[in-house]
């Protein structure tokens, strides 16, 4: 798997032309451009009049179809109760577009850039200690009103008096003060002694929300509810049916449609989400036409299930796009919060039980890679020994690093028997880790520790999973109860597993957690041990002082070569925790959709970028309309 890395790390050495220095009020360089990057580079120039993976020519109109799986009664995405509908998010916008799947303005095709998009400039001085973005005046919410730096201001505050505890308690210590200076242009001050790092990045890409709206209706964020706040975005929610059907048309007046980040993208004029019960159901309405796209992630479907008639007719178009950005680090996920999980001998004879080989050969059709690191297939990820950089920026944390990091390869998964689902070798080791920590075979054949307690495993999975899921997950259990461990598969309801993901009440847990290219303090909401207890991002409740003192260490540096060498150390921390048993991963997307789309012929590295980039093909959905394809 290719990273498409080299145009991010060679703009380190130059600014981009249009970044302008002067002298401000303190004596400090003033940094004023229509983007931001932590190293003041951007590949784009100001006056760049489109991203170069777009075609700026794409037609707009049509309709885009895909599935959702399970239920929803909400479309407030940013509410901690309820399940959100499918891409709730989508209708709102930032100062500073960042993540291309939320259509906001950061481009596919480099990483750790973002571009004004209700902002059209900032400035802050060299030292970070602020931030004034100056706003487009001509941004509007879809009811027309304008959106002002006192919208701003008011999210900000929103999502730290009603936004997640993690998010709010990691933002209130970096950030310290917002005030809106006039009705377009914004303030942010940042606090004192702390990394220079995600603070720009991190005001700038709030969601905007309409203040007067949050006034007159008394919504809450915190709270779900079926409408939606109006947005500035290039979408509205049209219609919303329970469980049934989301719709979102483009926003014909949306004001943001001739920005250069905008040309060539948001070109379908409906994108209509259908639900259905489990991903069985959603397949077999694909193949009748009900929808029109579908990102297909099940290897068995993948490799058996695309031989209908539509498909033979020619009607339906099978991709593989290669994919460029590091997988999704997913896996089992231990929750630390178990007393018996709390034993790292504990956690790899379990890891044991899974058998990948046998799993990918019998199950999925031998179409997946080994999984080993957090940024697997990237220049970061660790590989044998520390050496070099990495090993000195572990010598220098002290005691805090475990001696046996500084001599050891990284961690790797283990291999296993492909022949058999249950490999001996294996059990063996694993039921000798077993045995160490305190755990031997007692009546029954089930493993009890010295104060006759039960090594029990609960392992909860949605019940509108896919049928594959499942079956990796029985078998796994087979090998558990192999090993004495009284271990169980729990089917529930999309809303009970959710509901029980966000409580952690799970002993395993099939999640993932986010990969890393650069440092942020995201970072310590994801891995830190100071939002350990309740964060969402961090599933496992990681808390380790090892992992807290490499992250401060990449946060703390200016120097590529030191934030290289401390993301290296990361990965191979994250995996000597061994919280995580990781599973497998594909460098391709694998998309099937009726032949009525189109795309660039060069898919951008980071987005795959379906409701970004593509586009409806007018003759070919003509045609499929009058050969009796599609209504």
């Amino acid at each position: 798997m290719g990273l498409a890395l080299g145009a991010f790390l060679a703009a380190q050495a130059a600014l981009a032309s249009d970044e302008a220095a002067s002298s401000g009020s303190g004596g400090g360089e003033i940094i004023t451009s229509h983007g931001y990057s932590y190293f003041g580079d951007l590949t784009y120039p100001a006056d760049f009049p489109h991203f170069d993976y777009v075609n700026p020519d794409a037609p707009k109109g049509g309709e885009i179809s895909l599935n959702a799986s399970g239920t929803f009664d909400s479309m407030n995405p940013y509410s901690r109760k309820g399940r959100a509908g499918a891409y709730s998010w989508m209708v709102y916008e930032s100062l500073l577009g960042e993540m291309p799947a939320t259509g906001e303005g950061a481009p596919a095709d480099v990483y750790g850039e973002s571009y004004g998009l209700l902002a059209e400039r900032l400035e802050y001085d060299a030292g970070k200690t602020w931030v004034i973005f100056h706003m487009r005046p001509e941004a509007r919410f879809s009811d027309g009103t304008p959106v002002t730096a006192h919208d701003v201001v008011f999210s900000h505050n929103l999502f730290l008096e009603q936004g997640l505890q993690s998010y709010a308690e990691a933002v209130k210590r970096r950030v310290t003060g917002a005030e809106a200076l006039d009705d377009h242009t914004v303030k942010f001050t940042f606090a004192e002694g702390i990394s220079r790092r995600s603070l720009v990045d991190q005001v700038g890409s709030v969601p905007v929300f309409p203040k007067a709206w949050y006034e007159e209706t008394g919504a809450r964020l915190d709270e779900p509810r079926l409408d939606a706040a109006p947005g500035s975005g290039p979408y509205m929610l049209d219609e919303a049916e329970v469980n049934r059907r989301i719709v979102y048309k483009r926003n014909p007046d949306y004001w943001g449609a001739d920005l250069p980040i905008n040309v060539g993208r948001h070109n379908f004029d409906t994108i209509r989400i259908e639900y259905f019960a489990d991903d069985s159901a959603a397949f077999q309405a694909f193949t009748a036409g009900e929808y029109t796209f579908r990102a297909e992630t099940n290897s068995k479907t993948w490799a058996t299930g695309y031989d209908f008639p539509a498909a033979q007719k020619g009607w339906v178009k099978l991709e593989e796009i290669p994919d460029g950005s590091p997988p999704t680090p997913s896996g089992i996920v231990f929750n630390l919060g178990r007393e018996a999980l709390r034993d790292k001998r504990v956690r790899e004879a379990i890891s044991l039980g899974f058998n990948f080989e046998w799993t990918n050969e019998s199950l999925q059709y031998g179409l997946f890679e080994q999984r080993d690191s957090f940024v697997q297939d990237t220049p970061l990820e660790a590989k044998g020994p520390p050496e070099g950089a990495e090993l000195e920026l572990l010598k220098s944390l002290g005691d805090v690093i475990p001696p046996e990091l500084l001599t050891e390869a990284a961690v790797t998964a283990h291999t296993s028997d492909p022949s058999r689902l249950t490999d001996r070798r294996n059990l063996r080791r694993a039921m000798k880790l077993l045995d160490e920590a305190g755990w031997p075979v007692g009546e029954g054949g089930i493993r009890r520790n010295a104060e006759g307690q039960t090594l029990s495993i609960d392992f909860p999975i949605p019940s509108s999973g896919s049928a594959t899921i499942g079956a990796v997950v029985e078998n796994f259990i087979n090998n558990l109860e192999a090993m004495g461990i009284d271990a169980r598969m729990e089917k529930i309801d999309p809303s009970q597993y959710t509901l029980r993901s966000r409580d952690r009440d799970y002993d395993l847990v099939f999640d993932s957690y986010s990969t890393f290219l650069q440092p942020g303090t995201g970072l310590m909401q994801r891995f830190g041990s100071s939002e350990a207890a309740f964060s969402l991002f961090n599933p496992a409740g990681l808390a380790s002082p090892m992992v807290d003192a490499i992250i401060n260490a990449a946060l703390d540096t200016d120097e590529q070569e030191i934030q290289d060498a401390a993301l290296m150390a990361l990965d191979r921390a994250l995996r000597y925790e061994r919280f995580m048993i990781p599973v497998w991963y594909n460098d391709a997307h694998w998309v099937a959709y009726w032949d009525k789309f189109d795309h660039p012929e060069t898919i951008p590295p980071y987005s795959l970028g379906v409701l970004d980039f593509w586009w409806v093909d007018a003759e070919k959905a003509a045609a499929l309309q009058a050969a009796g394809a599609l209504r």
